[in-house]
């Protein structure tokens, strides 16, 4: 059995549908592409969160040699595209871990955690990276509670398994705007250098966050790609997805099918309906008028700034102080990976006791996927954003042989952003996340190290 064949059966093992409601609803979609058109812009992304957004510590707690804090502000996203974003997601939770002594005097070197799939709550980045981070390196970690995840899961949803298509999307720009909330904040605190990981789609999330913001910043995506096209198209969770619904709703609603030019060709008609996932997006976002509340207002906001602070008093005043420090496992991190590890263990033997070698070919319906890849690569594609200011300060890490996230028809990181560190292993994607934590965790002290000497040691 392959590596890949590994990464495919544990998904299939884990028996959950993806975007079970299909692509969600179209005119959302339409205002979601509209929104997009100003989020995939650096200059015009910055301008919707201001420097002193908002920001409420609610619980502190301090151990031998750290202190936890535990925060909350309304997600800038949710103010823009209110009837979009679940009232679930509105208000973003996330948990600080902090040095109780800096390890360098004038320099706090702090990492923001975005969460992989299915990575709910705080405590799995904080045992395995967090945790080692502040403890072997001094350096502090903010872990975000991602939007459909935790305590901000739609009440609809099981688990962590999105609904809709259109939630990726609701998901990434929830994502965006919050890591500048949070980037300025710690800007605010006297935090530097400041940096962003993840693993999975959290080093996407990472990519895109250290993408919209205009200064030097630490990237360390690991297991991750330049878009999200493949993952939803050829990657393990492709099987996850019922292809037949959405080739349904994408046949008979009038949104998609308007899009695409039907062809006789087989092959070109598929190309044709990949670039028509492009252009839909592109025509809605060349539209002049966003029926949005609020107008985007950060043309004014920087004038007037009233009416956001109060929107986000009155949300931060809403908000009832529970002490979800109670949630915090006190097991060590070789404990923690042990369990893990047996957890892992006992689903491999399951795997292999269903495992078929002559499993049955499925028609996945390749009109919607073609649609889906397009959608998706003009979204996610890192090629469409910008490139972080230092493209030294990104070390990704990426496995050769990931089932989830396909490398052989992805464009890499460093022919997308030139001069980028790419360290390989050589392994699949669930071996890497199991076996090879230190890689990631090096790759962040390195980059960490890297911006420090670059532009802090020469300073103090």
């Amino acid at each position: 059995m392959t590596i890949n064949k590994f990464d495919y059966l544990y998904r299939k093992l884990l028996l959950t549908k993806y975007f079970v409601n299909g692509w969600g609803d179209p005119e959302k979609l339409k205002s979601l592409f509209q929104f997009r058109k100003i989020i995939i812009d650096r200059d015009s992304c910055y301008k919707l969160v201001s420097s002193d957004y908002p920001v409420k510590i609610v619980k502190k707690k301090e151990d031998t040699d750290s202190i936890t804090l535990e925060g909350v502000f309304e997600s800038p996203f949710s103010y823009y595209l209110p009837d979009i974003v679940p009232k679930e997601s509105h208000l973003a939770h996330f948990q600080v871990i902090l040095p109780k002594k800096w390890p360098t005097k004038n320099v706090k070197p702090i990492c923001l955690h975005m969460a992989g799939t299915g990575d709910q709550y705080y405590w799995r980045r904080r045992t395995i990276l967090a945790n080692p981070l502040v403890k072997e390196a001094g350096i502090g970690s903010i872990i975000l509670e991602n939007p459909f995840y935790g305590k901000r899961k739609p009440i609809n949803q099981v688990r962590s398994i999105l609904c809709n298509v259109s939630d990726i999307f609701v998901m990434g720009g929830c994502l965006i705007l919050e890591s500048l909330v949070l980037f300025h904040w710690c800007e605010r605190q006297g935090f530097g250098p400041i940096g962003v990981t993840g693993l999975s789609m959290g080093g996407h999330m990472a990519s895109l966050a250290a993408a919209s913001w205009p200064k030097p910043i630490v990237l360390v995506p690991c297991l991750s790609g330049t878009t999200a096209s493949g993952v939803f198209t050829e990657g393990a969770i492709s099987c996850a997805i019922d292809w037949d619904l959405l080739e349904n709703q994408y046949k008979s609603n009038s949104v998609y099918k308007n899009e695409v030019v039907n062809m006789n060709n087989k092959v070109n008609k598929l190309y044709n309906e990949f670039n028509a996932g492009k252009q839909f997006i592109k025509d809605i976002s060349a539209e002049s008028h966003l029926n949005m509340q609020s107008n985007l207002m950060f043309d004014n906001l920087k004038n007037d700034k009233t009416s956001l602070n109060t929107f986000h008093s009155q949300k931060l005043n809403t908000l009832k102080s529970t002490n979800s420090f109670d949630n915090i496992k006190d097991l060590t991190i070789e404990e923690s990976n042990e369990l893990q590890i047996k957890k892992d263990l006992k689903l491999l033997k399951h795997m292999m006791r269903f495992f078929n070698k002559q499993s049955k070919s499925q028609d996945l319906n390749l009109e919607a996927l073609s649609f889906m890849r397009g959608i998706m690569d003009e979204c996610t594609h890192l090629k469409n954003f910008k490139s972080p200011v230092d493209i030294d300060l990104i070390i990704a890490v990426c496995a050769k042989h990931d089932g989830y996230v396909p490398q052989n028809n992805m464009d890499k990181f460093e022919d997308i952003w030139p001069g980028t560190e790419v360290r390989y292993v050589d392994t699949g994607h669930v071996i890497a996340f199991l076996l090879h934590r230190n890689t990631f965790k090096t790759a962040i002290i390195d980059a960490f190290q890297r911006a420090q000497k670059k532009y802090y040691d020469k300073h103090f």
